[in-house]
C-alpha cells in the first residue's frame, strides 16, 4: 500500500503557535437564495470583495455573512450549536476557539439552536445595543427592530442579556427589548401562537424530512424541545465528538462498520470507483490557505477531521477519538507538484505525519509544531485511483471525473509530497488563482458601509493570533466592568401578557413561570449535568424533582377542567401532554387506559389530554437526553448491528422509531420509552431499542 522509502512528506520549517491560538471554523450548512460571504480580515484582498458562498463553506474568525432578500442560510458552529440567519440579515464571526464561540448581527434576525453549553463554555450574540449570553442550552432569537433595538427571545433556555445599563436575564417563554441607548429594558411574555409559528417554520426548514409539526403548539414544545435534538437521534455522535460540524449529516449518506486497528469507521454510500477529495472544489481561504469545498451533501467533517483509509476494496472514514478535542484543518491531503503542467493530491491516513497551520497576513505560515523534514510513507499513495492529478489550468474550477487523470505508480515511487502547498511556486501560484473563479456579489456601497462601520458590544474582547487589532478592524466595543455588574432596570409587561396568552388561564396557567419553578428547573439541569457524567445520585435527585413537579403541575391544571372550555389555545396546551401518560411514575393503577389515550392525543383533541399524567411524560423525558451524551456506551462492541438496523430502515423513520415512537410522536408519548431505559447509548436515546452498533449487519 505505501509507496517506496524514497517518498517523504516535505515540510518547511517556520515559526510555530500553540495549539491554543489554532482557530476552528463553523460550516455553512444550507443556504435559499442569495447569501455573500466577505473575508474581512484578508488583507490581500478589498474589504469591499464579496463572494457568493455555498454549501459546505467554512467560516472563521473576521468572516461576514449577508443574507439577501428572500434568503436564509444555517449555520453550525458545532455538532450541537446551530444558527438559521433571516433575510437581509448581516452576521459576523468574532470568536471560535475552545472555550468560546462569539457572533455578531449588526442587523436582521437570527434564530440559535444551542443544544450543547459545557460549564465553562461560552457563546455569546453581540449586537449594537448589548449582548445575549445564554446560560443554558436552548432555542433563542436575536432581532434588531425597526427602532433599531435589540430584542432577544427564548423560547427555551436562559439567557443573560447585558447593556450599556446593566444586565438581566430572560427565562424560557419571555422577551427582552434593550435599547441601544438609554439605561432601560422592556421584558414581557412572548404569544404562545407567534413562538409557535416561528418554532414550526424553524423545525421545519431544520429538519424536513422527519418534523412533523408538532411545535405549532408551544405547550408541546416546551413539554419535550429535545424531541429532534440531533444528538439524541443519530448513530453517528457515538463515534464523533459533538464538537464536529457535520455529524448529523453522516446517517443520512454511510454506516459505520467496525475495521481492525482503527475501530468504527464511516463508510460513504457511494460506487466502487469513488475516492475522496474528487468532487467538490478548492478556495483559498484567509486564514487557513487552500481549502477543499466538497460538492456532497455530506462533505464536511470528512474533509476537515479525521483521515481515510482504504480498506476491503472500499473508503472508510476514520474520526479521531470522541474524548479528544478535534482539530480543524482546511484539508486533510498532501500535495505533489508533476513539473509545470498538472497538480496531484491524495489524502492523508492514519498516522500519516499531520500539523495545523495558518497563515500570517502576508500568508507566511504557522505551525502548532515545529518539523523540518519528515521521512514517512503515504499510506494512500498507492492505493489503486486515491491520487487526484488534474491540469494546472482546471485547479481553480469544480473538480470531477472528467477533469481527473490518473498518476502512472512509477512515477508515484519517487515524488516529493509537499503538506504547504504555498511553499511551492507552482501550487502557490494555482492556489491564488482560485480566487478568480469565485463568483461575486455586488453590494450597494451605503449597505457595505453600514455593516463595516456598525458597532457591536461584547462582554469580552476576542482574540485572533493572525490579526491583533481584531476589535478595531471589526468594530468591537467591550462593556465596561461596571455596566456588566449593574442591575438593568426593567419594565416588566409580563402580567399584562400572561393573561392574552391562548390556551393559558390566568391564574392557574401562570404555575410553571413563578420563581420557584424556574429555579427548580436551573436546579434540574444542573443535575442533568452531573448525571450525565455518570452520577446516579444526581439522576435520582433530578427524577425526584421532577416527580414533584409533575404534581404540582397536575394540581394547577385540575382547575382548568372543571371550568367551562377555555378556548381553542387550550386545546393545544393538552395536545402536548398525552406524552406523559405513559410514565410509570404515575398512577400505576391507570396506566392502562393512559396507554389508549396516545391516539386520540395525535389529533387535535386536546381535551382529552389535560390529565396530569400526561405532563408527566414529557417533563421526564425532555430533560433526561443530556444523560444520553454521557456514556460513550460505543465500547459496547454489540453496536454494529444496531446501526445495520438503522440504516436498513431508512433513517428519518428509524431514528424516529416509527413503530414505538412516530405514530405517537405529536403528543411525545414516544419519549416514554427513553426516560425508562436507554439512557446510555450516546446522542441515541431513541435508537437504545437497538442496543447494539451498527457495524457488520450494516453490511449487506
Amino acid at each position: 500500500m505505501a509507496a517506496g522509502a524514497g517518498v517523504y512528506l516535505w515540510k518547511k520549517y517556520e515559526r510555530t503557535a500553540s495549539a491554543k491560538e489554532m482557530p476552528s471554523a463553523a460550516r455553512i450548512e444550507k443556504i435559499d437564495g442569495q447569501v455573500g460571504l466577505n473575508r474581512s480580515l484578508d488583507a490581500s484582498v478589498t474589504n469591499k470583495d464579496w463572494i457568493e458562498a455555498t454549501p459546505n463553506t467554512p467560516i472563521s474568525v473576521g468572516d461576514r455573512i449577508l443574507t439577501r432578500d428572500n434568503s436564509r442560510t444555517q449555520i453550525a458552529f458545532t455538532g450541537r450549536n446551530f444558527a438559521t440567519i433571516d433575510p437581509n440579515t448581516s452576521l459576523d464571526v468574532l470568536q471560535l476557539s475552545r472555550d468560546q464561540t462569539q457572533v455578531a448581527l449588526r442587523n436582521g434576525s437570527g434564530l440559535f439552536d444551542i443544544g450543547a453549553l459545557p460549564s465553562g463554555q461560552a457563546f455569546e450574540v453581540a449586537t449594537p445595543c448589548g449582548a445575549l449570553d445564554p446560560q443554558q442550552p436552548g432555542v433563542y432569537q436575536i432581532a434588531i427592530d425597526n427602532n433599531g433595538n435589540a430584542v432577544a427571545t427564548a423560547y427555551s433556555g436562559r439567557a443573560q442579556i447585558l447593556g450599556s445599563g446593566g444586565n438581566g436575564f430572560i427565562e424560557k417563554g419571555e422577551t427582552l427589548t434593550l435599547a441601544c441607548q438609554g439605561d432601560n429594558g422592556v421584558i414581557s411574555r412572548v404569544d404562545a401562537g407567534q413562538a409557535g409559528s416561528v418554532l414550526d417554520s424553524y423545525y421545519h426548514y431544520r429538519y424536513p424530512r422527519t418534523y412533523d409539526g408538532r411545535y405549532r403548539d408551544y405547550n408541546t414544545y416546551l413539554e419535550d424541545p429535545y424531541y429532534y435534538d440531533p444528538y439524541r437521534r443519530d448513530v453517528s455522535y457515538q463515534y464523533v465528538d459533538e464538537y464536529v460540524p457535520g455529524v448529523e449529516d453522516l446517517d443520512d449518506y454511510g454506516n459505520w462498520q467496525y475495521i481492525s486497528d482503527y475501530g468504527y469507521a464511516w463508510h460513504p454510500y457511494a460506487d466502487t470507483a469513488w475516492a475522496p477529495y474528487q468532487s467538490g472544489y478548492w478556495q483559498t481561504d484567509y486564514p487557513f490557505g487552500l481549502t477543499w469545498i466538497s460538492n456532497e451533501p455530506w462533505g464536511y467533517a470528512p474533509y476537515h477531521y479525521g483521515r481515510w483509509t482504504y480498506y476491503s476494496n472500499q473508503w472508510f472514514w476514520v474520526p479521531a477519538a470522541v474524548n479528544t478535542y478535534p482539530a480543524y484543518s482546511p484539508e486533510l491531503v498532501a500535495f505533489i507538484p508533476f513539473g509545470n503542467t498538472s497538480v496531484a493530491w491524495v489524502a492523508l491516513g492514519p498516522g500519516d505525519p499531520w500539523s495545523p497551520l495558518y497563515y500570517d497576513q502576508y500568508w507566511q505560515p504557522a505551525y502548532s509544531t515545529q518539523t523540518v523534514f519528515i521521512d514517512q510513507r503515504i499510506v494512500n499513495l498507492g492505493v489503486p485511483g486515491a491520487v487526484t492529478v488534474v491540469p494546472v489550468q482546471d485547479f481553480s474550477q469544480v473538480i470531477d471525473r472528467r477533469i481527473i487523470t490518473r498518476a502512472d505508480p512509477q512515477t508515484l515511487a519517487n515524488v516529493r509530497l509537499v503538506r504547504d502547498p504555498l511553499a511551492v511556486d507552482q501550487l502557490r501560484r494555482a492556489a491564488f488563482q482560485t480566487r478568480d473563479a469565485q463568483r461575486k456579489i455586488n453590494l450597494p456601497a451605503s449597505l457595505a458601509q453600514r455593516i463595516e462601520n456598525t458597532p457591536v458590544v461584547t462582554t469580552r474582547m476576542p482574540s485572533a493570533p493572525f490579526k491583533k487589532d481584531l476589535a478595531q478592524a471589526m468594530r468591537i466595543q467591550s462593556l465596561p466592568a461596571q455596566a456588566q455588574n449593574k442591575k438593568l432596570q426593567l419594565e416588566d409587561h409580563r402580567s399584562a401578557m400572561a393573561n392574552q396568552q391562548p390556551g393559558r388561564p390566568a391564574v392557574p396557567g401562570q404555575a410553571p413561570n413563578l420563581p420557584s419553578e424556574l429555579a427548580r428547573e436551573r436546579q434540574m439541569a444542573e443535575f442533568a449535568k452531573q448525571a450525565a457524567r455518570g452520577n446516579p445520585i444526581a439522576k435520582q435527585q433530578m427524577q425526584q424533582l421532577r416527580r414533584q413537579q409533575v404534581e404540582e403541575q397536575k394540581a394547577s391544571r385540575a382547575p382548568r377542567s372543571l371550568g367551562p372550555p377555555v378556548s381553542g389555545g387550550a386545546q393545544g396546551e393538552k395536545a402536548g401532554n398525552p406524552a406523559r401518560p405513559a410514565q410509570p411514575k404515575i398512577n400505576p393503577q391507570t396506566q392502562a387506559p393512559v396507554r389508549a389515550m396516545p391516539q386520540p392525543r395525535a389529533m387535535p383533541q386536546p381535551r382529552a389530554m389535560p390529565q396530569p399524567q400526561p405532563r408527566a411524560m414529557p417533563r421526564i423525558e425532555a430533560r433526561p437526553q443530556p444523560q444520553v451524551n454521557i456514556q460513550p456506551q460505543r465500547p459496547v462492541q454489540a453496536q454494529p448491528q444496531p446501526r445495520a438496523m438503522p440504516r436498513t430502515e431508512a433513517r428519518p423513520q428509524p431514528r424516529v422509531q416509527a413503530p414505538v415512537v412516530r405514530p405517537q410522536a405529536q403528543p411525545q408519548p414516544r419519549q416514554q420509552p427513553q426516560p425508562q431505559a436507554q439512557a446510555q447509548p450516546k446522542g441515541q436515546p431513541q435508537q437504545q431499542q437497538n442496543a447494539q452498533p451498527p457495524g457488520k449487519k450494516k453490511k449487506p
